[in-house]
């Protein structure tokens, strides 16, 4: 950092990254915002429903690259993984040598897609734990505890420093790559949902959950090649988090597939296939649900 209020950028203001410039601001570290879309303020509602503790972050949101007035110390891009190659822009005219670019996205290849946008900064991929999404009035919810896990490297320390005493929790993992492996699990198992078009109350069915047993048990094997430390019993465990009552959870590749944008099937899902061919594991439903995501997200048809 290069001071003890660091210049902070959020690129991709939607719900994962209002939050984070949520618990910024509430800190006094206002960011900066960046994004597709002009907004004089961007604004979160926290706590469960029926809670109406807001904290609005101030503006504006600029959408024009050409109008940054220089590099910062920190950026959070918290756009999809579909539009790294949109925010390459940003990243080039926010990113200096001294940069850490901290990766709020889903999937295990953040550091490969984003790295070589930033090649005079740091990347440094995040696990982020926690649900938030865009209201129909443009408010973002995050109904419970925010928290990410970052990978245990010097590139991190500027990441926990800006978010420390915040509303946002950071660990710092010695062991990254199982819990990164474990986020990957669930969000592609959540991707039935999507193919479905059912939110969690779908994986209820009997055979709805043998199948998505059979899929996380692949996607174990592949984990486990790449080195995360996951024991027998985690497929079990992320079943029961969808299976839990009410049964009324989203996911963002559902949320996603209803507005009729792309899906981030690469990197939820089609990484575990990727990754089983790499190691020689059959993964015959992991290719079966990224063919019809795939079909969902692009067609043709």
């Amino acid at each position: 950092m290069t001071s003890e209020k660091p210049d902070v950028a959020v690129v991709g203001p939607g719900a994962i990254g209002t939050t984070v410039a949520a618990a910024l601001h509430e800190a006094g570290r206002t960011p900066r915002l960046y994004g597709r879309t002009p907004r004089e303020r961007v604004e979160l509602r926290v706590g469960p429903p029926g809670a109406d503790e807001r904290v609005e972050v101030p503006g504006p949101v600029l959408t024009d690259p050409d109008a940054v007035a220089g590099v910062v110390d920190l950026v959070f891009l918290a756009v999809k993984a579909t539009q790294v190659d949109d925010a390459a822009p940003w990243l080039a005219a926010l990113c200096g040598p001294g940069t850490v670019v901290c990766v709020l996205q889903n999937g295990v290849e953040q550091a490969a897609t984003v790295g070589p946008h930033v090649p005079r900064g740091a990347v440094v991929p995040a696990v982020v734990w926690f649900p938030a999404w865009t209201q129909d009035d443009g408010v973002v919810h995050a109904p419970g505890e925010v928290r990410l896990t970052l990978p245990d490297v010097p590139a991190a320390g500027p990441v926990v420093d800006a978010l420390r005493g915040t509303r946002c929790d950071v660990d710092v993992s010695p062991d990254f790559v199982t819990a990164a492996w474990r986020k990957l699990l669930q969000n592609a198992v959540a991707g039935l949902m999507a193919l479905t078009g059912r939110r969690s109350a779908v994986f209820t069915r009997p055979d709805v959950a043998d199948l998505a047993l059979a899929y996380l048990g692949e996607g174990l094997a592949v984990a486990r090649a790449e080195g995360a430390r996951l024991d027998d019993d985690v497929p079990g465990r992320i079943l029961a988090l969808f299976q839990r009552p009410p049964g009324d959870q989203g996911t963002s590749i559902l949320t996603d597939r209803d507005a009729g944008r792309p899906l981030e099937w690469a990197v939820r899902n089609g990484v575990v296939s990727r990754r089983g061919r790499a190691h020689g594991i059959p993964t015959p439903v992991s290719d079966l649900v990224v063919t019809l995501l795939a079909a969902t997200s692009d067609g043709p048809g």
